[in-house]
């Protein structure tokens, strides 16, 4: 199968990308960028120059193939909503392409959001939350395309996909303690955070778009969820500082940008998307992984508190 791929130099979908191709897929990956359009020739992908905002590429890049893996996703926190936007505008985009096929669409969401609707329940991929938080427009976008003659799916991951390489949330926070001396928790630490290791993400993706349903909501989930304060406490006794709960006046100023997830209870079931796709976790889970040091080596997280 030729299959297109946004984000196809990013963390999830640089994984993505080599599982297609190891599974014996062609892919044709978006690039904006000369050092993005190398990474691609490197892992054997053909290279097709756009931008996400540029709806006209994506859906002239659609359109030459027979899927769609949508993994693109811009990062800035501080315009969380205008991104969202564009995600589904990028999804509409696309889907106006593929109507009417039957072509493979699967699309990318997270699973705190139902954490944001029901904090503390475990999430299952039946749930909806409310169209005002953002991201979910995108899923309904998606899901409204099977409708019109699309394969769409929607593929959720949780807030901490981990692996070598990683500098998201988990190593942030691990940047965090060594810069305030405190390996930190909300309240007691008992809320929950889900996990997956990218190449357990990437091989989910594979198995939607291969063998997904129209109108289906996947959990790429293997870690259900995992206390915070098991993670701070992993945290600081490798890095030798206390962990402590941070007081609530002062969670904005000690986590920055994290403050707004890192209370959620946010457990998350995976059960569906196990038996729907044949997918099985293999690879080591989150804390297991910390546990053995990795995420430790002074790597810089490429997120910010600003």
């Amino acid at each position: 199968m030729r299959v297109f791929v946004t984000g196809a130099t990013g963390w999830v979908g640089a994984a993505v990308v080599k599982e297609l191709i190891d599974a014996g897929h062609q892919v044709l990956g978006l690039a904006r960028s000369e050092d993005s359009a190398r990474m691609l020739v490197e892992a054997g992908a053909r290279v097709y120059e756009g931008a996400l905002d540029d709806l006209h590429s994506l859906r002239a890049g659609a359109s030459e193939c027979d899927g769609v893996i949508h993994t693109a996703f811009k990062s800035d926190f501080s315009q969380f909503q205008e991104n969202a936007d564009l995600d589904r505008r990028v999804i509409e985009a696309i889907g106006d392409v593929l109507a009417g096929s039957n072509r493979p669409f699967v699309t990318t969401s997270g699973t705190l959001m139902i954490a944001m609707a029901t904090p503390g329940r475990l999430g299952t991929e039946q749930d909806t939350p409310d169209a005002s938080i953002p991201r979910v427009p995108s899923e309904l976008a998606t899901l409204s395309l099977a409708s019109r003659g699309v394969r769409a799916s929607v593929m959720r991951l949780p807030p901490s996909v981990h692996g070598d390489g990683d500098r998201g949330f988990v190593p942030r926070l691990i940047d965090i303690a060594r810069q305030t001396g405190v390996s930190g928790f909300v309240g007691d630490g008992s809320n929950r955070w889900p996990a997956v290791h990218r190449a357990d993400a990437a091989r989910a993706f594979r198995l939607a778009l291969e063998n997904g349903q129209a109108g289906a909501r996947y959990h790429a989930v293997d870690d259900d969820g995992i206390p915070v304060r098991e993670l701070a406490e992993i945290i600081a006794r490798r890095l030798g500082v206390p962990a402590a709960s941070i007081d609530p006046d002062k969670i904005q100023a000690h986590f920055g940008f994290l403050a707004m997830f890192i209370g959620l209870d946010a457990p998350v079931s995976s059960v569906q998307t196990r038996e729907q796709l044949g997918w099985t976790p293999v690879e080591r889970g989150l804390g297991a992984d910390l546990a053995q040091g990795r995420y430790f080596d002074g790597t810089k997280s490429k997120f910010t508190s600003g």
